[in-house]
């Protein structure tokens, strides 16, 4: 695997903004023809609950922000509904004739600190905004995921939709701290819509002392399926560090940790972790979007592989 070449502090948000207050997490993109991208990514308002903004950036010159978001792009759930407390984007896909804008929603727990599931937002063209497809997540904890799910890949496989998913499997307290455990597993469905989740594992633990295992991303490249995820806790340290692995059938997946190609700079706004990748190709480049220190507190940058895989 080749280097990525980091091209550069991207985002943050400023603070002077209400419901943009903080954060720019999990960032994902949306091709606008020619060399514009729009960025999606989750922020925080002034009562540290998510919501979905975006700007927009010129892939040539990308660490001038061309136009923001002025409104969030969904609202929040109703009163004790599954994403009363946040939502964030996870990613948006081209489904016949309109667009899938995925979403982690989540609401404040009691015995543990909160619980996610996804939700899906549909593109209205009548009205040029996203609706919620419906009230209550499209995914949830089930028999092979007990605790929630979150930050899902969807692709497609001949006439299938494969999504690869968070599953948080068990919540462990030491001294009033909350550890959550969780790992990547898959579920499939006929339309993007329902979904049946298969048990089936696709990015498991691996070290001694990792625990969490998030933001799958999945390309088709050359014939091999390739996947970039964030992991946490692994031989080297305790804070998010992006991972790679690669598979025949997108199915069998093989860690190859040690071959993604990028890591925390020396110093600065990425020293302390690097998670959340999202990777998209332009003109015959693979790129980059990642986050930094404090799980996207400080925004997101981008990088570029140097030379091809």
């Amino acid at each position: 695997m080749n280097k990525w070449k980091k091209l550069g502090h991207i985002f943050t948000p400023s603070g002077n903004s209400d419901w943009m207050s903080s954060h720019a997490a999990v960032p994902f993109v949306e091709r606008l023809g020619g060399t514009n991208i729009k960025i999606y990514f989750s922020s925080r308002n002034k009562n540290n609950k998510s919501l979905i903004g975006w700007i927009i950036i010129d892939v040539n010159e990308p660490t001038e922000v061309l136009e923001i978001s002025q409104e969030p792009v969904l609202g929040l759930g109703e009163i004790g509904f599954f994403d009363e407390d946040g939502v964030m984007g996870c990613e948006l896909i081209n489904v016949k004739d309109t667009k899938y804008l995925y979403y982690i929603g989540w609401n404040i727990g009691t015995s543990v600190p909160y619980r996610n599931a996804i939700g899906l937002a549909i593109f209205n063209t009548k009205t040029n905004d996203y609706k919620k497809y419906s009230e209550g997540p499209i995914l949830d904890r089930s028999v092979y995921d007990p605790c929630f799910v979150a930050s899902n890949c969807v692709i497609r496989k001949g006439d299938q939709f494969l999504m690869y998913y968070l599953s948080c499997i068990k919540w462990q307290k030491t001294n009033n701290h909350f550890k959550h455990h969780y790992h990547i597993k898959m579920a499939t469905s006929q339309d993007g819509i329902f979904w049946q989740p298969t048990g089936k594992l696709a990015i498991d633990f691996q070290y001694e002392n990792e625990y969490a295992i998030s933001v799958p991303r999945v390309l088709l490249i050359n014939g091999k399926y390739r996947m970039w995820y964030s992991y946490r806790g692994g031989n080297t340290s305790d804070t998010y560090r992006v991972g790679y692995a690669e598979s025949p059938n997108a199915t069998d997946w093989v860690r190859k940790d040690d071959q993604v190609g990028i890591e925390v700079s020396e110093s600065g706004w990425d020293a302390e972790m690097i998670c959340y990748p999202y990777i998209f190709e332009h003109k015959n480049k693979l790129y980059m979007l990642y986050n930094g220190n404090d799980y996207g507190k400080t925004g997101f940058g981008l990088a570029v592989l140097k030379g091809g895989l």
